[in-house]
């Protein structure tokens, strides 16, 4: 009976008939989500144990990279992670010494990159039982992701965030990708990592803005998910914007645990539909960057794109007059500017050349135009339309209210 019902019989124009099956299958993804400090210390036996969770009696061999810039704020991470796999020679063979690769936005806008890092990494022998590990920024961790996902058509990826973003945003989700044509992120998979190992002691190196730049994601999260989160961002800003250590913590924590509630439970972890709810804000936000050559990073970016946002909701009639005020306060106390002139930088035809955001993030997905707003603090709501004027409007206020001197 099972084989009758997906078995259809189909009609040609000259009356032949086809059979057509229908193949369906489902594929369940499991991954762990660490939260530990001094990750490579070899008393810490978490890298082993996700490594080795499902053949603990094997060798396991793996490739390390390591995001430039936290290598030389962290001189010593390399031999840390080579005296580990020693230490845990048992379970685990470094094929090779860790190599660095540029962090930021430059490891994913050099496509000759990804080709050099696949060809190492075939030289090396790197398999689909063996291990590509990333240390790095949510970028690193994108471009190397991608590197394993196409490489071999998947090798088992490790994911070792090292800021605030990518330990609770980027670095739990699905994602991976390189930017292409001048589009953030046109190219890339959804290829779940083997496992994230989410390191604090990495978090201390951080200049300040780096500190703080992922906080703005844990705003977004908190606004469209968590009304009681942005009370507590509220609460505990002073003690963010100071980067105490309990305070960050539980927000790296918090705002990972949302992600990945979304992402098991929201209904389309791989964006099938026409609709990112994750990305409230990121319609500018992901302009911006270019347009600014990021310059903003995406943090800075992502702030501006919320506090737009949040405005406009109450333009359109759906958020309370006020709330907006209070959610730029916030983005404010945590330290974030609310306002560059790339808003308002005009395209080659005299435009806004912010608009252009709204096109590119409808077509990244394709299907109508689906964004994410507010109609309370906790509560997004999709909408299917931007209205030109009132986009305009919300840029006025931004301007007049949070530019500052």
């Amino acid at each position: 009976m099972a084989e009758a019902r997906n078995r259809l019989s189909v009609l040609h124009p000259a009356g032949e008939a086809a059979m057509v099956y229908r193949q369906r299958f489902a594929i369940e993804y499991d991954f762990p989500v660490c939260f530990t400090e001094n990750l490579f210390d070899p008393a810490n036996p978490t890298f082993r144990d996700v490594v080795c969770r499902l053949e603990p009696d094997r060798r396991h061999r793996m490739v390390v990279f390591i995001d430039d810039g936290l290598a030389q704020a962290n001189p010593a991470l390399a031999g840390a992670v080579e005296a580990y796999t020693r230490h845990h020679g048992d379970n685990l063979e470094l094929v090779a010494p860790p190599r660095n690769v540029p962090g930021g936005e430059a490891a994913k806008n050099d496509p000759s990159l990804i080709t050099r890092l696949q060809q190492y990494i075939t030289e090396l022998g790197i398999d689909r039982h063996a291990f590509v590990t990333a240390i790095g920024g949510g970028a690193v961790l994108d471009a190397v992701g991608y590197v394993a996902a196409t490489t071999h058509r998947g090798v088992r990826h490790v994911r070792v965030p090292s800021t605030v973003l990518s330990q609770n945003d980027s670095g739990v989700g699905v994602k991976n990708g390189i930017n292409a044509f001048g589009i953030k992120n046109l190219v890339g998979t959804f290829t779940p990592p083997f496992a994230v190992c989410n390191d604090f002691a990495l978090l201390a190196g951080l200049a300040h803005d780096e500190k703080i730049a992922g906080m703005a994601e844990a705003v977004k999260v908190a606004l469209i998910r968590d009304a009681g989160f942005f009370v507590w961002l509220e609460e505990y800003a002073a003690s963010l914007a100071a980067f105490e250590t309990t305070a960050v913590r539980y927000l790296i924590r918090r705002c990972a645990e949302l992600h990945m509630r979304q992402i098991a439970h929201g209904g389309d972890p791989f964006e099938a539909g026409s609709a990112r709810p994750l990305d409230f804000g990121h319609w500018s936000a992901h302009k911006l960057e270019v347009l600014t050559g990021h310059a903003l990073s995406h943090g800075e970016a992502v702030a501006i794109g919320i506090a737009l946002d949040a405005r406009y909701s109450v333009l359109a009639g759906l958020l309370t007059e006020g709330e907006e005020v209070r959610i730029c306060r916030l983005l404010s106390q945590l330290g974030f500017r609310l306002w560059h002139p790339a808003v308002r930088m005009a395209a080659e035809d005299g435009s806004l050349a912010l608009l252009a955001g709204l096109r590119e993030f409808r077509e990244h997905l394709g299907g109508e135009l689906t964004v994410t707003l507010l109609d309370g603090i906790g509560q997004g709501v999709e909408v299917h339309e931007m209205d030109e004027a009132r986009i305009l409007s919300a840029i006025d206020w931004l301007e007049a209210e949070w530019a500052g001197p």
